[in-house]
C-alpha cells in the first residue's frame, strides 16, 4: 500500500474522482484487424481485390462497372469483418504507414465526409495534450525570447538536440549540381523530429509565444521554410491541387483528415473547437509539418498561420478552395489553440494546470557541445549579439536557406541548471525531507 501511495503521489496527475479505468477502451489497430482477416481465405481474397481496385484507380479513374464491382467487394468485406471499418492507427508508431494503408484500402470508395474522420486513435492523448497546453501557460512573457529558451531546452535534451540537428542538415543540404534542397529528405527528417521527440519539447519549439519580431523570426524559421514548403522561385501552387496530391499519399491524407477533424471550429465551446481540445488541434496541426500540406507562420510579427498556396485558377471550385484555405487563416479553434500556448490566464476553466515540463537530466559535456552545434555542410550559421541570424554561403552568395540555429549560447554542464538557459534545476534534496527521513529512521530504531 505504501508503494502504491508513493506512485500516486509522484505521478501527481490522478484526480481524486478518477476511476479504475479512466479511459475508454482503444479501438482495434488496423494491422491487428488485418491479421485476423488474413487468417480467413475468403476475407483475405476480398481484401486483395480491394488492393487491385486501388492500384487501378491510382492510374486512371475507375469505369462505372469496375467501380460498382469494387464497391460490392468493399461492402462484402466490411460485412464479414466489421473490425476493419472500426480500426484506428497510432501516429509515430513503427507500423503507422502499414496501418494507414490498410485503413484507406477498406475505404476505397469513401463518401464526401472522407476527410472529416481521423484515422488516428486519440483515446489516450486528449488528457495528455490538455496538460501540455495548460503547463505552457506558466511561461513568463517578460520580454525574454521564449523561442530561444525553447530551443535551448531542446538542445539540452539529447534526443531533441540530435534530431533537430538532423532535420536542419537535411533541409539545408543542397542536391548535387543544383541550388535546391531535397524536400523529400527534409520532410522525412521533420516528421522524425516531431514523432520521436517528446511533445513537451517539439511543441514548445513550434508554438513558443513571442512579443517581438526577433522571437517571431526564430519561430517562423524553425521548420526551414525555404526547403520544407516554399518554391525557390516563390510560385505558390493552387490549394486544391495540393490537396489532390496529398490525398494520393496515405500518410498525408491521414494527417490532413486528422487536422480537419481535430481543428473543426465551433462557437459552442470554450476552446472554439468542436472537440473542445486545444491540445489535440495543436498536435494535428503539427502532424501536417513534413507533408506536402506543410503550414507555417505568415510573418515574424504575428501568430497567424497559412498554407503555402492560393486559390487562383480554381474555377467553379473557388469556394471549396477558399474553405480549405480558411481552415488555417480564419479558424478560431486553431488560432485560440496557438495563442493559449504560453498565455497566462487565458485558458478555459476546465484545464487543470500542471507544472511546466523540464529538460532531461545532465548529460556529458562533450555530448552537449556536439548536440548543440548546427551541422556545417553548406551553410555557416552564426547568431549575432542581437539575436538575428547571419548566414554565409560557402562559395555562393545567393539562394540562402531560411534557417535559424538552435540557440546562440552554448550549453555547458556548469550552466545547465541556470535560469538563463532554461535548463533543468540542480537535483538537490530538500532539507526538510532529509530531516523527516532521519526522524523516521531514529523512531523505527527506538521501537526496535
Amino acid at each position: 500500500m505504501l508503494l502504491l501511495g508513493i506512485a500516486i503521489f509522484l505521478s501527481g496527475v490522478l484526480p481524486s474522482s478518477a476511476t479504475i479505468f479512466p479511459f475508454p477502451p482503444s479501438p482495434t489497430d488496423c494491422v491487428e484487424a488485418h491479421k485476423v482477416c488474413s487468417a480467413e481465405p475468403q476475407c483475405e481474397a476480398l481484401y486483395r481485390g480491394l488492393e487491385l481496385c486501388a492500384a487501378e484507380a491510382a492510374v486512371s479513374p475507375l469505369g462505372e462497372q469496375v467501380a460498382a464491382e469494387c464497391l460490392e467487394g468493399q461492402d462484402a468485406l466490411l460485412a464479414k469483418h466489421p473490425a476493419l471499418l472500426a480500426c484506428k492507427c497510432q501516429r509515430g508508431f513503427r507500423k503507422e504507414e502499414q496501418c494507414l494503408h490498410i485503413y484507406w484500402r477498406v475505404r476505397l470508395m469513401p463518401g464526401e465526409d472522407e476527410l472529416e474522420i481521423s484515422p488516428y486513435d486519440d483515446t489516450m492523448m486528449d488528457s495528455h495534450m490538455a496538460s501540455l497546453v495548460a503547463a505552457s501557460s506558466y511561461m513568463q512573457l517578460d520580454g525574454e525570447n521564449q523561442c530561444l529558451k525553447a530551443a535551448q531546452d531542446c538542445g539540452l535534451y539529447e534526443k531533441c538536440g540530435a534530431l533537430r540537428s538532423e532535420y536542419v542538415l537535411a533541409c539545408t543540404k543542397r542536391v548535387s549540381m543544383t541550388s535546391r534542397c531535397n524536400q523529400h529528405k527534409c520532410h522525412r527528417a521533420l516528421r522524425r523530429f516531431l514523432e520521436r521527440v517528446p511533445e513537451e519539447y517539439s511543441l514548445g519549439v513550434l508554438f513558443c509565444p513571442c512579443t517581438n519580431t526577433l522571437c517571431g523570426e526564430r519561430r517562423r524559421k524553425t521548420i526551414v521554410p525555404s526547403c520544407s514548403y516554399q518554391d525557390p522561385e516563390g510560385v505558390q501552387p493552387n490549394c486544391l491541387h495540393q490537396q489532390s496530391f496529398c490525398r494520393r499519399d496515405d500518410l498525408c491524407r491521414s494527417r490532413l483528415a486528422d487536422f480537419l477533424n481535430n481543428c473543426q471550429p465551433s462557437p459552442l465551446t470554450a476552446s472554439g473547437c468542436l472537440k473542445d481540445s486545444a491540445g489535440l488541434c495543436l498536435r494535428a496541426y503539427a502532424g501536417l509539418i513534413g507533408t506536402i500540406m506543410t503550414p507555417n507562420y505568415l510573418s515574424n510579427s504575428s501568430a497567424d498561420v497559412s498554407l503555402w498556396c492560393n486559390c487562383e485558377g480554381s474555377g467553379n471550385q473557388w469556394q471549396d478552395c477558399l474553405r480549405l484555405q480558411r481552415m488555417f487563416t480564419h479558424n478560431p479553434c486553431l488560432r485560440n489553440s496557438i495563442s493559449w500556448m504560453g498565455s497566462p490566464g487565458s485558458l478555459p476553466a476546465d484545464f487543470t494546470p500542471l507544472p511546466a515540463p523540464r529538460p532531461s537530466p545532465l548529460v556529458q559535456e562533450d555530448e552537449l557541445l556536439s548536440n548543440n552545434h548546427l551541422p556545417e555542410h553548406n551553410n555557416i550559421v552564426v547568431d549575432s549579439e542581437d539575436g538575428l541570424t547571419q548566414t554565409e554561403e560557402e562559395g555562393n552568395e545567393g539562394g540562402q536557406f531560411d534557417v535559424i540555429p538552435q540557440y546562440s549560447e552554448r550549453a555547458t554542464v556548469s550552466n545547465l541548471g541556470s535560469g538563463g538557459t532554461g535548463g533543468a534545476a540542480p537535483l538537490i534534496a530538500p532539507p526538510n525531507a532529509v530531516l523527516l527521513l532521519l526522524l523516521l529512521l531514529s523512531t523505527s530504531l527506538s521501537w526496535g
